[in-house]
């Protein structure tokens, strides 16, 4: 099968984990044995992922700068989305020494009139306290909210509408090569009246791109792969409880977190429900029996648990 796989940034850059390159990579380093498993099962990978931690550390070093040797979100993504890609082709390079990788940076086409711009909600970078993060909202007005036990950065986040460049991936797919591409959600842009894009300032979410991603290449399944076992309903509460299977018509993304489980469950919904496939929630230890339905939670066709 052909699977677009996402991996969260927080799996990557593990919560309340110091944000270092050493620690990034010993946890890239675990990402790859677990993609390598599913590899070995037989199926070809695209990869993406989350750049939550990562674009927020690199906004941080950005804004030490003087104020007109600062970069926009955009180009933070795309360093982001080159760092992350490299060390993830790396250590699968490491491990598959007879298989090809290609690192794409990619672009993702957002509506300019988005409300997603008017109203912040991604989280990204470190967790403060809330006396640090208040702090930092009089300093460099900067748009907080509440994240777990602590409290973090939030940016736009505009829908994804159209993946750039999937001509390409299909043909290297079609070639044998596993694809790196849409990191953070991809890179926003916006089509300017003569045609032509520009960089918008936002981070895209990484699982909407990458259901879109799975759609226009005609995946066979979207396997998202996150620090959290399964999807819950009542999450965080005494009366949490596990749901393994979810149908698409049944379950609703504002029942969930906006900033973490909401838009998995928008993108493995919609995914579902347009292409008729199932798509996978759960952690990234257990990639390979998500897919087989031994663990996390699958939303399809023939699921009929609801939150």
């Amino acid at each position: 099968m052909l699977i677009v796989v996402a991996l969260g940034g927080n799996a990557l850059m593990k919560r309340g984990e110091p944000m270092t390159a050493a620690n990034q990579r010993a946890n890239i380093r675990g990402a790859a044995l677990a993609l390598a498993d599913i590899i070995a099962e037989g199926h070809m990978l695209v990869i993406t992922h989350g750049n939550g931690p990562q674009v927020g550390l690199l906004a941080l070093q950005a804004a030490a700068a003087p104020e007109e040797g600062q970069f926009p979100l955009d180009v933070l993504d795309a360093e982001s989305a080159g760092m992350i890609g490299y060390v993830i082709e790396q250590e699968l390079g490491n491990i598959l020494k007879d298989r090809q990788f290609a690192t794409l940076l990619t672009q993702v086409t957002v509506d300019c009139n988005d409300p997603a711009f008017f109203t912040p909600t991604k989280p990204i970078g470190p967790m403060y306290d809330e006396a640090a993060a208040r702090a930092l909202v009089a300093t460099r007005h900067w748009r907080i909210a509440a994240d777990g036990s602590g409290w973090r950065r939030v940016v736009p986040s505009p829908k994804p509408l159209i993946i750039l460049g999937t001509d390409v991936i299909r043909i290297l797919v079609e070639h044998n090569v596993i694809v790196i591409c849409t990191g953070g959600g991809g890179i926003p842009v916006v089509k300017k009246p003569d045609g032509s894009l520009v960089g918008v300032d936002a981070v895209i979410d990484k699982d909407l791109a990458s259901a879109l991603l799975a759609r226009q290449l005609h995946a066979d399944a979207l396997l998202m792969l996150t620090d959290v076992d399964a999807v819950y309903a009542d999450y965080g509460t005494a009366h949490a409880r596990k749901l393994e299977t979810i149908h698409p018509m049944s379950v609703r993304a504002a029942d969930f977190a906006s900033g973490s489980m909401g838009p998995k469950i928008a993108a493995a919904a919609e995914f579902a429900h347009t292409t008729g496939k199932s798509a996978y929630i759960g952690s990234l230890e257990d990639a390979v029996a998500i897919l087989q339905g031994v663990e996390g939670t699958r939303i399809g066709v023939g699921a009929n648990s609801k939150p």
